[in-house]
């Protein structure tokens, strides 16, 4: 059962655009109501401190989304939102939520996928600028889509992989690991995007067209990760054990594309210090060197109004790699 957003004893805010999809939130208090799409979005704690070493409110990270909705929100519709609420901010305890709250407004759809458990999960789906601030004044810092969309939930429309080092490696070795992910890809003749993590790594996504069902995705990643990790294992492991991992190393975590898993979206900020993002690159970029906190919640938006979506060929209906050729 839903229920409609409660607004009363709430300041009402009908605000203007500040540019083409965004919005000037209210400086200085704690809640508001905002018309958005047409949909009345309750924001709360505004003022409220997420990341206080560096005086960022929640005000200012539902800012930031706002800023980067054009950019984001084409890599979030039409699939199932796994929630990671911190609210108590960036370094505070957290909790996922995969149901969508009785809280949750008839605006925002769900979209029910059945667990392993046999058990019908309602997973909340962001399609628009007025969900996508309802979400994140969950405490949502980061956002975990689906792998695939609401109409087929186990046929993903990309695979990816998690670069993470273990103890002792720098990001030097997670960005050698990246090329070397490349390299193969390319000889398979597989174009890959790459993006930072936000936190400690890298992410590599390859688009594929819909297909193979979530096993088939995984074996495939799963038999590429230990490949590479027999070619170059001075660098590469591939071993889910933590205690059987080698330090040094960067960890290809192919198990991301295991059923229900999810990664932080392109965009999303993390809760690290100085709210780093993870952002889309070029291999370029790559190969010249780029560091985590290159890409901020201070920075960001700025960065796509100049380059644009960076990982626009992630949507495209075209150029999708048939994975059946390599199962």
């Amino acid at each position: 059962m839903t229920h409609p957003s409660t607004m009363s004893a709430v300041r009402k805010s009908s605000l203007k655009p500040k540019r083409q999809g965004s919005i000037e939130l209210p400086q200085g208090q704690a809640e508001a109501v905002l018309n958005i799409d047409g949909n009345p979005v309750h924001l709360t704690n505004l003022t409220k401190l997420f990341w206080p070493d560096d005086d960022i409110t929640k005000r200012d990270l539902l800012q930031y989304y706002a800023d980067i909705s054009a950019a984001l929100l084409p890599h979030l519709r039409d699939r199932a939102m796994v929630m990671k609420r911190y609210p108590d901010g960036a370094f505070g305890k957290f909790f996922f939520q995969k149901h969508a709250p009785e809280s949750k407004p008839d605006w925002v759809p769900v979209c029910v996928i059945r667990h392993p458990s046999a058990n019908m999960v309602d997973f909340p789906v962001i399609q628009n600028l007025s969900g996508l601030l309802w979400v994140v004044n969950l405490g949502c810092i980061d956002l975990n889509p689906w792998y695939a969309r609401c109409d087929d939930a186990d046929k993903p429309d990309y695979l990816h992989f998690d670069l993470d080092p273990t103890p002792g490696a720098e990001f030097k070795h997670v960005i050698e690991t990246a090329l070397l992910i490349r390299e193969a890809l390319d000889q398979r003749k597989i174009v890959s995007h790459p993006k930072t993590s936000g936190s400690r790594g890298m992410h590599i996504y390859v688009p594929i067209a819909r297909g193979p069902d979530q096993k088939q995705v995984w074996s495939f990643a799963k038999a590429l990760a230990k490949e590479l990790s027999a070619k170059h294992p001075e660098v590469i492991t591939a071993e889910y054990r933590v205690s059987k991992r080698p330090p040094k190393h960067v960890l290809m975590d192919y198990n991301q594309n295991a059923w229900g898993r999810t990664l932080a979206s392109v965009y999303s900020v993390r809760p690290t210090p100085r709210a780093t993002v993870s952002a889309p690159v070029t291999w370029k970029e790559v190969e010249k060197g780029i560091g985590i906190e290159d890409f901020r919640l201070d920075n960001m938006a700025a960065r796509v109004a100049k380059l644009g979506d960076l990982f626009e060929p992630m949507l495209a209906k075209t150029n999708r790699v048939k994975l059946e050729r390599f199962l």
